[in-house]
């Protein structure tokens, strides 16, 4: 890869500079070998215990050379290099730095893996709300512990994943064919799932395989062509190539973000490149292979024919080569290796054993570079340094060019979303962060759409957490955001919008006299008690004749009295309650009814006592009389009295709000207090009816002059009819309907003992008055 070679020239140069500055090791000349580790672990121990043989003869733990002294070790672009390489340095004390600015394979195996970068990634996802990714590792130890890592930092904060694709490891044995086909296999599943946002952790060789994709995706038909998929890369990838690889499309990168170690322009370097010449750089055992790498040609050799070959003249501009092959500025990576080699002039000037893995440093080496930046390391030996955050920006008629935009710099760890969400609304309000130009708009990365207003998530069944069907809120709930979890109750004073996204106020209603139903039973109720008045008054002005004389003239005139009172208690009703209109509503009624009905059974049980005392010697004489009808009234009427006091007293009705009975509504009513009570006061009325049905029943066939009995029967039929009724309809009622029953309950059954009983006896005294005297009563008994 034509990318590394810059990595072993930031080393050339650095060295360099130790070497002419009189400051860093006076009177020390600072050299250097490098090995090949072809990606292998195998390759990598050979490497390591060649530093312990002689030069020119591989003899591992014999080195008889006294100048060249290995004061330190550089690892290779690949984090398993420090680690495979640290298992043989340990055992010799020999200090390795990594040039990454931390590597977790390098720490302890029960450590956990650092993370800030993963937190960065997270904040990243975030800010964009990307929270349906994939995930793309490498098939090794420090691929699984990046995925340990992440998994539960992201579905914590609400990011679940919809593959975890693992590339074959890259080492020097692999084949093509395995590559090709592994990449294919995994080329299908990442471009056809519904992912934006791509999550890649790898080493400088991923790139590679990546690049492979474009290729892959031809023999399976999947585009790749900016297909709208962002690829979040971590700070070990560069963006690199082979030289086959170099005409390639790389369209499919475009908008990448990638975390790069921290790299500054170091001044003079530029200069360095533009001197590289492979005809003049007679020492450099690389700058050939990589001349006829990076620019596609060949160098002249003996007994080979290159008549169909272009050939190097050496004259070639490094400045002319794209970006993936040879960048002219140092990469993030050299810059590394360019730190590393300062850090080790530093502290062997000062003595220090340093950064060895296998042993903690005795001094923190602390120094300012040549582009004047500090650099220091921590307890772990670990570079104390922030990165950059790049945007990729490929163009697409030159398959070959890409354009790095730094919109982080030095940008060190984020302890909070908040901080990171502060700086990147700063740096896009400044035009600084813009990861989607041209006027793209930005691409969401979700499993599904939001859920709208109205609606809640539920959860799919074998889908992960982020996967979710919208539910309609069901009745009496809302949602007022979008992607609610749960949705809220309305207060009880409120109910939700057709939409169900809001709370609206609920009506307050009652049965009130400004609608058509309150208005019609309060003409219905003040028409028979008109009714009423009419016929007391028509009995009181003819009070002296026999039909009204007949069976006790005062509990007729008492009977008319409370039915003309129970009309009028409809009225109360009717209209918003009150305190003092709920009290009388109930009591009133059973208390009025009580002593209608009782007036009923006093005058039923009269005509009954009545026939007895005719008979020869009967004993019932003494029970015929105004004392013994005024005793049943009053004994009846003071029983429900009694009742409806001790309701009064331990739990009396009040206006209340009924806030669930009917929807979108607020009921305002009387609540009973005590239910119990209410149905004792409404059970003894009923008792009083049954017993007055009962004995009129039994004397509906004794010789009556006006057959009152029979018309008693009838009422106390109609009267108890009524409120048998009444009972379930009540109850299966709600709000002003319930109190329309109860209205129509006591109209029905006042009205029905006043036809029933009174209208024959209108109707002999108004139309057929020549009936109304003693000779036809007497006719009639006879």
């Amino acid at each position: 890869m034509t990318q590394i070679y810059q990595h072993s020239l930031a080393l050339i140069f650095a060295l360099k500079e130790i070497n002419e500055n009189p400051q860093i090791l006076p009177n020390v000349t600072l050299g250097f070998h490098i090995y090949n580790s072809y990606f292998d672990t195998r390759w990598t121990y050979q490497a390591s215990l060649e530093l312990f043989s002689t030069l020119d003869r591989f003899t591992p733990n014999y080195k008889c050379d006294s100048q060249n002294n290995l004061g330190a070790v550089i690892g290779g672009p690949i984090s398993e290099v420090c680690l495979y390489m640290a298992d043989t340095l340990c055992i010799y004390k020999i200090p390795q730095v990594c040039r990454q600015m931390f590597y977790p394979s390098l720490t302890p195996i029960d450590r956990p893996y650092p993370g800030e970068r993963p937190l960065t990634i997270l904040h990243i996802l975030l800010y964009f709300k990307w929270t349906w990714i994939g995930v793309i590792s490498r098939h090794d130890d420090n691929g699984e512990r990046f995925e340990q890592n992440i998994i539960p930092m992201f579905a914590q904060k609400g990011i679940c994943f919809d593959f975890i694709v693992r590339l074959l490891k890259v080492s020097f044995s692999s084949t093509i064919n395995d590559m090709v086909g592994d990449v294919i296999e995994k080329t299908e599943i990442i471009m056809k799932s519904t992912v934006i946002a791509l999550v890649i952790h790898g080493e400088i060789e991923t790139m590679l395989i990546l690049r492979i994709f474009s290729k892959a995706s031809a023999y399976e038909h999947i585009s790749t062509k900016r297909n709208g998929k962002v690829w979040i890369m971590t700070a070990e990838m560069e963006f690199t190539s082979i030289p086959l690889q170099r005409d390639w499309d790389i369209d499919f990168l475009h908008g990448a973000i990638s975390f790069a170690v921290h790299s500054s322009e170091v001044l003079g370097f530029q200069k360095f490149l533009l001197m590289r010449n492979p005809t003049s750089e007679k020492e450099d055992g690389f700058i050939r292979v990589f001349w006829e790498q990076a620019f596609g040609c060949l160098f002249p050799r003996a007994m080979v024919d290159l008549q169909n070959e272009e050939i190097c003249s050496g004259e070639e501009k490094l400045e002319t080569l794209p970006a993936s092959v040879f960048e002219m500025s140092m990469t993030g990576h050299s810059y590394s290796v360019y730190t590393a080699a300062f850090a080790i002039a530093h502290a062997l000037q000062h003595g220090v054993e340093y950064c060895c893995p296998c042993l903690p440093p005795q001094q923190r080496i602390v120094f300012n570079n040549t582009v004047g930046e500090k650099v220091s390391f921590n307890e772990n030996g670990e570079l104390e340094a922030g990165f950059d955050i790049i945007n990729w920006i490929t163009f697409p008629n030159h398959f070959n060019q890409v354009r790095s935009i730094h919109i982080l710099y030095h940008i060190y760890y984020f302890q909070s979303y908040s901080q990171f969400s502060m700086l990147i609304y700063k740096l896009a309000k400044e035009k600084t962060f813009s990861s989607f130009i041209y006027g793209q708009v930005q691409p969401l990365s979700v499993c599904n759409d939001k859920c709208p207003l109205g609606y809640h998530k539920a959860k799919k069944e074998g889908e992960p957490f982020c996967c979710y069907d919208c539910i309609l809120c069901p009745q009496g709930k809302f949602s007022n955001q979008m992607d609610m979890d749960e949705c809220l109750q309305c207060p009880q004073d409120h109910y939700p919008n057709m939409e169900r996204d809001s709370c609206m106020p609920k009506d307050i209603i009652f049965l009130s006299y400004g609608e058509p139903l309150g208005i019609s039973l309060a003409v219905l109720a003040l028409s028979l008690s008109f009714t009423t008045a009419l016929v007391l008054w028509v009995f009181i002005k003819h009070r002296d004749t026999p039909i009204v004389r007949a069976n006790n003239q005062n509990l007729t005139y008492t009977l008319l009295t409370s039915l003309f009172l129970a009309f009028l208690c409809a009225l109360l009703f009717i209209g918003r309650p009150e305190k003092v209109t709920c009290l009388l509503r109930q009591t009133a009624v059973g208390i009025i009814f009580s002593v209608a009905v009782s007036c009923v059974l006093a005058k039923t049980i009269i005509v009954v006592l009545a026939f007895r005392v005719t008979k020869p010697g009967s004993r019932m004489r003494k029970w015929v009389g105004k004392q013994q009808a005024t005793s049943i009234v009053l004994s009846c009427s003071l029983t429900q009295a009694a009742l409806c006091c001790v309701w009064l007293a331990t739990s009396s009705p009040f206006p209340d709000f009924d806030m669930h009975s009917v929807t979108k509504k607020i009921v305002l009513q009387c609540n009973e207090g005590s239910v119990t009570m209410f149905y004792c006061v409404l059970g003894f009325m009923g008792l009083l009816a049954i017993v007055s049905f009962t004995v009129a029943f039994l004397a509906r066939k004794l010789p009556d002059s006006f057959n009152e009995a029979k018309f008693i029967t009838f009422s106390m039929l109609v009267f108890c009819s009524v409120w048998l009724s009444f009972v379930p309809t009540y109850l299966s009622t709600r709000g002003k309907y319930m109190v329309a029953v109860e209205i129509f309950s006591i109209l029905a059954s006042s009205a029905g003992l006043l036809s029933c009983i009174f209208s024959p006896k209108c109707y002999i005294i108004l139309v057929t008055p020549q009936l109304n005297s003693r000779e036809q009563l007497r006719r009639r008994k006879d």
